[in-house]
This record gives C-alpha cells, sequence and structure tokens, in this order.
C-alpha cells in the first residue's frame, strides 16, 4: 500500500508546547551500545600477522573447536615442542558458515603454533574417530600448506598421522605435487597408540577417549 501523504501543512495552525518536559520517542531509536557490550564484543576478535599480512579471527566461533590442538609436552635433548592436533575436533562440513568457520580456525592453529613453538617441533595428528564429513576438503589443505609461515614449515620435524585410513592415505598422495620433498619426508603414519608410545613419550599427549576405542 502507498504511504497516506499530508496535502499541505498549515504553519498557524500547529500547536506547539515548548513548555513540556515529555521528550520525543522515535520508533527507530538505535539502542546505546554500552561500554560492557564494546568490550565483550572485542574480546571476541583477535589480531595476528602471517607472513606481514595481518588477519582478525572471530575467537566466538572457534570457541567450541579448542579442543583441536593441545601441547603434549616435550621431547629429546633438544626439548622438541610436541604438538597434537586430533580430528574428532573439527567442525562438521554440513555446517552454513562452514568455510567462515575453518578459515578462522586455521587462523588459530597457525597463530597457536606461533606462540607454542620457539624451535624444531613436531606434530601427532590423531586421525582416529574423525567422521570424513569432518576432515577438511583437499582445496583447504592446501591453501593452508601455502599460507603457513616458512619458520614453521621448516622447525616441523615429523608430522606423524596415527591411525590413518585409506581416504587419508589417498589425499596425502594428493599433495604431492605442492608440497616440497623434503616436506613429505616428515610424514610419517603410525598404526597404533602403542607404536607411537615408542615414539614420543606419552605423559602429556592427550588422547580424546573417542580414540582410545
Amino acid at each position: 500500500e502507498d504511504l497516506d501523504t499530508p496535502e499541505e501543512i498549515d504553519p498557524e495552525g500547529l500547536e506547539v508546547d515548548w513548555e513540556s518536559e515529555t521528550p520525543l520517542e522515535s520508533p527507530n531509536t538505535i539502542p546505546e551500545y554500552t561500554a560492557e557490550q564494546e568490550n565483550a564484543d572485542s574480546k571476541h576478535w583477535k589480531s595476528i600477522v602471517i607472513g606481514e599480512k595481518h588477519f582478525r579471527i572471530d575467537m566466538k566461533v572457534v570457541e567450541p573447536y579448542k579442543k583441536i590442538l593441545s601441547h603434549g609436552g616435550y621431547m629429546g635433548e633438544d626439548l622438541n615442542a610436541i604438538i597434537v592436533f586430533s580430528g574428532c575436533f573439527l567442525p562438521d562440513r554440513g555446517r552454513k558458515d562452514y568455510n567462515y568457520v575453518m578459515d578462522n580456525l586455521f587462523l588459530y592453529v597457525t597463530s597457536t603454533l606461533e606462540q607454542l613453538v620457539a624451535e624444531d617441533y613436531m606434530i601427532v595428528f590423531f586421525h582416529g574417530a574423525t567422521p570424513r564429513r569432518q576432515m577438511p576438503g583437499f582445496s583447504w589443505l592446501k591453501r593452508c600448506y601455502q599460507m603457513i609461515d616458512h619458520r614453521l614449515k621448516k622447525n616441523l620435524k615429523a608430522l606423524l598421522l596415527v591411525h590413518p585410513t585409506l581416504w587419508l592415505k589417498t589425499i596425502v598422495m594428493m599433495t604431492r605435487p605442492f608440497i616440497s620433498s623434503k616436506f613429505y619426508s616428515k610424514l610419517h603414519y603410525v598404526k597404533t597408540l602403542e607404536e607411537l608410545s615408542k615414539m614420543v613419550p606419552m605423559e602429556h599427549i592427550y588422547v580424546p577417549d573417542q580414540v582410545k576405542l
């Protein structure tokens, strides 16, 4: 319907009560943004730098998935850090905002690695109990590899893939064309937790219950 429009306004017919103390109310008044709300919102964002580029992480969407990354202690005389990555805590690809979540999750993981890793390190990736619908796509993995800082690639001494499936091995084979032979030589398949215990100290490694089954 068309809005009703007054044909003409007679200024002499207007009676304005200038003494009224009642404030005029607008139906479209913007609600006040309090300092507490501003502070809470600012905590949802984290600024980082990757490869001299500035990014902002939406920590609100990352929060439910923080358990994917944990510190597993140190190994050897050089005290190389052990970083544990649990695939079973990754988001489901069925989420409508899946790409947005994964982009922020990558930034979170990378920035966390920068904080945890001072020198050489290794990654233990628990693939067990990870449904295929929660595994990242090939294009996402490729982009992550290309964005990871050179220092993190160079200082990585080993990437242990625990409980590998045929699907995971296929994905690894597909990455051969765009990863360096030096990086590829750092990948090792580990069939069981018992085999893993012979390769790294397990005292401080968090193994999800579903991975133990």
